[in-house]
């Protein structure tokens, strides 16, 4: 038995400067944080030569061409495993359309587990590599690529995504007194809808290749990036809330779908209530609604959005990790 553990991810700014559209023309950038709420994925040699996967549904299979599911199947086909496993999938929070980088935490933490199980240590940069190539170039999805590198190094960072393709990550550094702070300072409420991104996030790359406006919104963004990364390393967290908002406001021009007439009025309620500024996680519709304000202003935020669900967290210093492994491989 091996178990991958992998963190999900919360994004504060540049939200979209990550898809190939913009990046490969302008360069972008986003600042995220992992969060110690996970997705955790068992691997265990089967007796015999088939497959069974357990996640939302149970699939059991003789052939990896039988898979039904595509991360999964575009895995094994990668990394050459032919059978002989079986692989269940758990969750802290809902994994799928809540805004958190479920997805491509799951690939990652599969990666990590199938590696470890083949033998193989697997870095950082491998794991996020080889989750871009899965999720991006073989499964097709509409997606950028801060969710995989998130998952895998995790951490405070600024990720980096230059034109011809690569991936900087930088680990924003403040005093530990400074993070707890800002850890303190951060409120975070599940709406209870989720949604698939792809639509909002296709319609967002096909509106910012040819509309210079959201070009424009999605430069503004890049350049509040490298503004809350300068802000935070000189010791400052104070207007935290404000890039925040303006960072949301920009990010609601991008494509009709981010935002909707529910999760506006509880945002406004979130303000009225004392946030500096706040967003949706996520590609939007649904999901996250995160908020940053004093500790002492979360009662009364937390009071104006009683029907939501309050959902408490930590950061995470760390990206996917082996946390158990078995002698049961197939090294062995």
């Amino acid at each position: 038995m091996i178990i991958s553990r992998t963190p999900l991810r919360m994004s504060f700014v540049g939200g979209g400067s990550d898809l190939p559209v913009f990046y490969r023309k302008y360069g972008g950038a986003v600042i995220s944080t992992t969060i110690d709420k996970y997705i955790y994925v068992n691997i265990n040699k089967k007796f015999d030569k088939g497959v069974r996967l357990a996640y939302s549904k149970t699939e059991e299979v003789d052939r990896v061409e039988d898979i039904e599911h595509p991360l999964f199947k575009a895995t094994f086909n990668l990394m050459k495993v032919e059978g002989g496993v079986e692989i269940t999938t758990i969750a802290d929070i809902p994994s799928r359309g809540t805004g958190l980088g479920s997805s491509s935490s799951f690939t990652v933490g599969l990666i990590n587990a199938v590696s470890a199980y083949l033998g193989r240590h697997a870095s950082a940069e491998d794991l996020a590599v080889k989750s871009c190539q899965i999720e991006i170039d073989i499964c097709g999805a509409p997606i950028g690529k801060q969710d995989q590198y998130a998952a895998a190094c995790g951490g405070f960072n600024t990720f980096e995504f230059h034109s011809d393709d690569r991936v900087s990550v930088t680990p924003i550094i403040m005093p530990r007194a400074l993070l707890q702070s800002l850890e303190s300072q951060i409120v975070l409420f599940y709406t209870g809808m989720v949604r698939s991104a792809s639509h909002i996030l296709m319609e967002q790359s096909d509106q910012v290749g040819s509309d210079a406006a959201k070009q424009d919104a999605l430069r503004r963004m890049v350049d509040l990036t490298y503004q809350m990364r300068d802000m935070l390393q000189a010791g400052e967290i104070q207007s935290f809330g404000e890039i925040l908002d303006e960072n949301w406001h920009l990010k609601k021009s991008l494509a009709s779908g981010v935002s909707t007439s529910d999760i506006d009025a509880w945002y406004s309620l979130g303000k009225a209530a004392g946030a500096d500024g706040g967003k949706i996680l996520g590609a939007g519709a649904g999901g996250f609604l995160m908020f940053c304000a004093p500790p002492e202003r979360h009662p009364a935020i937390e009071a104006a959005l009683h029907f939501l669900r309050r959902v408490p967290f930590r950061f995470e210093p760390q990206g996917s990790k082996i946390v158990f492994y078995g002698p049961t491989t197939a090294a062995d």
